[in-house]
This record gives C-alpha cells, sequence and structure tokens, in this order.
C-alpha cells in the first residue's frame, strides 16, 4: 500500500519530497495568489542526504514523500541551505525523529537556527567552495549571504549536477507540476518576476556578483532546484539571463501610475497622465492601488522606467493605501527610476509634498515638484495632467535611448 504522499524522482539519485501549500495567499506582505511549496530533497548516496525540511504544518507530508523511498531513519545527513521558517519550521521535529548523524548548514545558518529554536543541535557550520562527501557523491557548498538573508547558501551536488539553490531562482507557485517545463510559459515569466521583484530586488547588486561567479566557476548545471515552485530544467538559461536582466534594472518606456482616489479627482487626474504617456511614446500600467496589492507594484516597476503617484490629502496626510504601498516599495529599493507626485485636495494638499519626499528617498529622479488640483480637476487641469505625461515620456526617452 502506498503512502498518502509521494515523492517525485528529479534526477538518478535526488528526489523531491517536499510540500505544496494550495491554500497560502499572503507570504509576509507578498501576495500568493498561485499559493505555494517548500520544497525539500532526498540524496540516495551511501550517506543518504535530507537537503531542507519544510514549513512546521507540513511536517508529516514530508515525512511521508520521505517514507516512500526509504525509511527516514536511514538519513545520515541533514543540509539547511537557509534558515527561514518556511524551510525550517519543523526542523527539530525532524531532527528528533530521524536522528541525523550529521547537519549541516552555512556559519550564519548554524547561528540563525539556535537563536531560531534554542535547541542546541549538533550542527557544523561549512564554509564557502566547502566539500563535503557523502560515500559516493559530493557536495560543494556555495555561501551567497543576502540572497537573501545573511545565513542563505546553495548546496552543488557535483555527480548528478543539481544545484540546490534554496530561495534563487524559485516563485511562489503551487502546482502538481515539479518541473518549468511542465508549466505555463506566461505562469514561469510573471511569478519568476513577482518573486524576484518581491524578494530579491533589494539585493540586486549581489545578484550580479553571484551570476558572475557562478559563471567563472563553469559549473556544469542539469537541475536548478529552488525551495519554491518547479524545479528548472529547460529554463535554466533562460532564468540566469532574466536575473541578469533585472538585477541590472534597465530603464524601459514602461510607466507606472500608481494611485488612490476618494471622489475619483485624482483617478481622472491619473488617467488624463496615462493618456499624455501614450501620445508620447511611452507604455503606461495604470494600477488603482486600492483594487491592487503592494507586491503587484512591485512587480510592475521591476521593469519599467518611471514611477508616478497619485494620492489625495487626507487629514493632512498622503492616502493610506499609497503610505503602505509606498513603505513597502522603498524597502525593496527599485533602481534607475524618474517619476512625478499628483493628487487632488480640498483644502491644505500635502500629500503631494509627502509623496515627493517618500520618491526623492528612493532616489527616484522627478521630472517636476508635482502637480495637484483643489477638489475636481476642470479640463485645464486635465490638459496638465496629460502634458505631465507626456513630459515624462519624452525623459524617458532621453533616459532609456542613453
Amino acid at each position: 500500500m502506498g503512502k498518502p504522499f509521494e515523492a517525485v524522482r528529479i534526477s538518478e539519485h535526488v528526489y523531491w519530497v517536499g510540500a505544496i501549500d494550495w491554500a497560502i495567499r499572503d507570504f509576509h506582505g507578498y501576495s500568493t495568489n498561485r499559493g505555494s511549496t517548500y520544497n525539500a530533497f532526498l540524496i540516495m548516496a551511501d550517506k543518504i542526504t535530507l537537503v531542507d525540511t519544510v514549513k512546521a504544518p507540513f511536517r508529516q507530508e514530508l515525512m511521508s514523500r520521505i517514507a516512500s523511498v526509504v525509511d527516514p531513519g536511514e538519513i545520515s545527513v541533514l543540509i539547511s541551505d537557509h534558515s527561514e521558517m518556511d524551510h525550517t519550521g519543523c526542523l527539530t521535529d525532524v531532527v528528533a525523529e530521524i536522528r541525523p548523524d550529521e547537519i549541516y548548514a552555512s556559519t550564519m545558518g548554524a547561528k540563525a537556527i539556535e537563536k531560531h529554536f534554542h535547541a542546541g543541535l549538533p550542527i557544523t557550520p561549512v564554509k564557502d567552495g566547502e566539500r563535503l562527501s557523502l560515500g559516493n557523491m559530493n557536495l560543494t557548498f556555495l555561501e551567497t549571504r543576502m540572497l537573501h538573508w545573511p545565513d542563505s547558501m546553495f548546496s552543488y551536488l557535483e555527480e548528478e549536477q543539481v544545484l540546490f539553490a534554496q530561495d534563487a531562482f524559485g516563485m511562489h507557485l503551487a502546482s502538481a507540476a515539479r518541473f518549468d517545463d511542465e508549466i505555463e510559459d506566461h505562469v514561469l515569466d510573471f511569478e519568476s518576476a513577482k518573486y524576484y521583484a518581491n524578494i530579491l530586488m533589494p539585493f540586486s547588486s549581489l545578484v550580479t556578483k553571484l551570476l558572475a561567479r557562478v559563471k567563472e566557476l563553469d559549473l556544469p548545471i542539469k537541475l536548478v532546484a529552488p525551495d519554491h515552485g518547479p524545479i528548472r530544467r529547460k529554463g535554466i538559461a533562460k532564468i540566469m539571463e532574466l536575473y541578469a536582466q533585472w538585477a541590472e534594472s534597465k530603464p524601459t518606456m514602461k510607466a507606472v501610475v500608481a494611485y488612490d482616489t476618494m471622489w475619483n479627482s485624482t483617478s481622472k487626474m491619473a488617467l488624463a497622465i496615462a493618456d499624455g504617456l501614450t501620445a508620447g511614446g511611452a507604455i503606461p500600467t495604470v494600477l488603482p492601488i486600492r483594487s491592487s496589492h503592494r507586491s503587484d507594484l512591485a512587480t510592475e516597476v521591476l521593469d519599467a522606467g518611471a514611477l508616478l503617484v497619485g494620492s489625495p490629502t487626507i487629514n493632512g496626510q498622503m492616502f493610506p493605501t499609497l503610505a503602505d504601498a509606498l513603505t513597502y516599495l522603498k524597502a525593496l529599493r527599485p533602481l534607475n527610476l524618474i517619476g512625478a507626485a499628483f493628487g487632488s485636495y480640498g483644502w491644505s494638499g500635502e500629500a503631494v509634498g509627502y509623496v515627493n519626499d517618500v520618491l526623492t528617498e528612493m532616489k527616484i529622479e522627478l521630472v517636476s515638484e508635482g502637480f495637484k488640483v483643489n477638489y475636481v480637476p476642470d479640463e485645464a487641469a486635465l490638459n496638465e495632467c496629460r502634458a505631465l505625461g507626456g513630459l515624462v515620456a519624452e525623459q524617458l526617452k532621453r533616459v532609456v535611448g542613453s
């Protein structure tokens, strides 16, 4: 009789033994509309090895998949590539159950796991470039600090050319398919971009260095096995190229117009600005923040050249939805953007100034001092909005062409 959950063989000696989270819709502020997976991998070497565990509620799914291949008690080695709780939530329980002979993590990983669990686990720290023999196979460890936590590292299985990439090259996507070529390209492309924008964008300079290092090492890679989403086997070169592009943050003619509105005055301004952008040769994406998620804003900004933000004034402040979205986006540190602020007001009109302050703090080059309208924009005001869109489009041509 089979186990409730079965492992999936991904190479001759490696199995996927992770868990599928069909229900999750929020991952610490990032909307995961398609769910997620927590990937873990079983290496059937002379020393049977488990690479990563899963989020705590999914421990039984992990153990069932392992048991479909081997008695979990036969696992000799446990590797933790990343200490975040979606990968270590059940770590102490798994250790207590399988009692591995050896546990490995990066130096920072060993410290983080102890601070998480205060369990005194006998973890052996491994250094960048260190090699571990599993008997008939070998793992090499590559530190990837701040991609995206200080403890992060890759593990590379030399004999089967599998790169266990923890939180790099992944996506939040619940699927019964385990490989990238089993999923539609438009889904892969969107979820990969969303993941990069919301997880890795603040560390783009480190991504560039990592890609250069991987190229220099010239590792033959047949599979990239991330901790979330499908395993890459056909699209390895493509995702490496996309990461290089996203890390470079080269401006495009795309302009994101993000706004909220109280009585539709700011929305009228946003649409007029978008029309001016189009007329000027830019490609506008209009994002009403009240019906959009902050992580969708980050995704749209990833490949944009401009960000225009519209907010009405409420109680002397910018609208709360914009304050939330801009606080989130500021922490993601998008690069090489131009922008402007706009909005309507009743009697005080501070919102545009506050938006300008945030955009300036984000090192966004402002193309105007911002434009605000008292109460409802008339035809003349909407023409000025349209002109603002045209001005941004002209500036984008200059930036993109330089």
